[in-house]
């Protein structure tokens, strides 16, 4: 029965596919790149972002399985150009800071469009709420250096950003566009 089970074993486990081997690793140039957000207040539109945010990119077009993406944003460092606004966004009728510092995005997948564009799934976290989000983009590499660009529609009251009178969306719309423009080194 051993020898049965022993060769059970070694079948069982060379049928599993493989783990792909990671992608290589890529460095943000932070000073060239940018997490920003638009919405409106009252019909008048706003542009903010986020000054402090980090991101692990693992990234290979050949290599998709391999590859990976973590961005962490620190939520207090959202700013969107009015001081009374900002303040307001670290309230816990907004982002909460204190509560919730910060917000992840995490990878579990990437997919090729074709035409240097490509889609990435994955998991957002905000405000202690986790819930998927597909992120299209394009890239284009040169050498040793990326650029990517992406636009995504997130809705707020999702993840319980805007609370109390602020649930409403007469004054400010549900749906946010995040706007995300990297340039990385190899």
């Amino acid at each position: 029965m051993r020898p049965f089970l022993a060769a059970l074993a070694i079948f069982l486990f060379a049928a599993l596919p493989a783990a792909a081997a990671p992608a290589p690793a890529w460095t943000v140039d932070k000073a060239a790149s940018k997490i920003a957000f638009a919405s409106t207040f009252g019909g008048q539109g706003f542009n903010g972002g986020f000054a402090r945010w980090d991101a692990a990119i693992r990234f290979d077009p050949a290599n998709l399985a391999g590859s990976s993406a973590v961005v962490t944003v620190d939520t207090a460092s959202a700013w969107s150009g009015d001081k009374d606004r900002d303040a307001a966004l670290k309230e816990p009728n907004w982002f909460s800071t204190k509560a919730f510092p910060k917000a992840t995005y995490h990878t579990t997948g990437f997919k090729a469009l074709g035409g240097g564009k490509y889609q990435a799934t994955g998991t957002l976290t905000l405000r202690g709420q986790t819930k998927p989000l597909t992120v299209p983009f394009t890239l284009v590499i040169t050498g040793n250096q990326a650029k990517m660009t992406a636009r995504v529609t997130v809705n707020r009251l999702a993840f319980g950003v805007g609370q109390n009178e602020w649930k409403k969306t007469d004054v400010i719309p549900d749906p946010v566009t995040v706007t995300i423009a990297l340039t990385a080194k190899r």
